[in-house]
């Protein structure tokens, strides 16, 4: 019988793109499932977050993104434009990307594809290979390799917003819930492992569940 665990991930977050990998080779070579439940980022969800952290903070966040992508052989620059507007120092501004792409996660879970459209979007937006991943087809192509259909995923998403907002509510409802509010986390059989760094600890917890591996499945 298959294992299965919940993913809590953001569009925004740099340790989000970096644990996707990880997770589809884990899922490519085990019996084990992963359950995308995309999320809005801090930055939307609590902006007073950002607005109270210590001075020390933004230092030296950049300087581990970069070096953990550096760490991990992934292609890495902060995105062009953020996913996430920033105005005066406030993330509390009208928002034209974020919404958005993580309603179209959502739309990928609904048709089976979550972790792959996450796979492909991720890098789009964080790989830095092209400029401005919001512009021309570069999403639908995106989509594409994930295979899906972006024209029909989303017009889908265009037509029902408030659907899938209340799907992102809800998700970050069971976040809280699950243990953590942080991204990316990852629940297996009700225990929260929150951050990029800790998938082999969710492994080692699944070996002890009975995880096989797919060839010997």
């Amino acid at each position: 019988m298959s294992l299965s665990y919940d993913l809590y991930w953001s569009f925004r977050s740099p340790y989000s793109y970096m644990v996707v990998p990880r997770l589809m080779a884990l899922e490519a070579g085990h019996d084990v499932v992963c359950q995308v439940k995309p999320v809005y980022p801090l930055a939307v969800r609590t902006p007073e977050f950002f607005e109270t952290r210590d001075p020390l903070w933004t230092g030296y966040f950049m300087r581990d993104v970069f070096r953990e992508a550096a760490f991990l052989g992934l292609p890495f620059r902060w995105p062009r434009p953020d996913p996430v507007r920033m105005e005066g120092g406030s993330y509390r501004v009208e928002q034209p990307h974020i919404h958005r792409l993580t309603h179209l996660g959502v739309a990928a879970v609904e048709r089976g594809r979550g972790l792959a459209f996450l796979r492909e979007a991720s890098h789009l937006i964080w790989s830095g290979e092209v400029e401005g991943w919001h512009e021309g087809d570069h999403l639908a192509r995106a989509a594409e390799r994930a295979g899906l259909d972006y024209a029909e995923m989303a017009a889908a998403v265009d037509a029902d917003a408030a659907r899938c907002a209340a799907i992102v509510e809800a998700n970050q409802v069971a976040q809280r819930a699950a243990g953590h509010w942080g991204v990316p986390m990852m629940v297996f059989a009700g225990e929260p492992f929150f951050g990029q760094d800790r998938v082999d600890q969710m492994v080692w917890r699944m070996g002890q569940q009975g995880l096989a591996r797919r060839d010997a499945a």
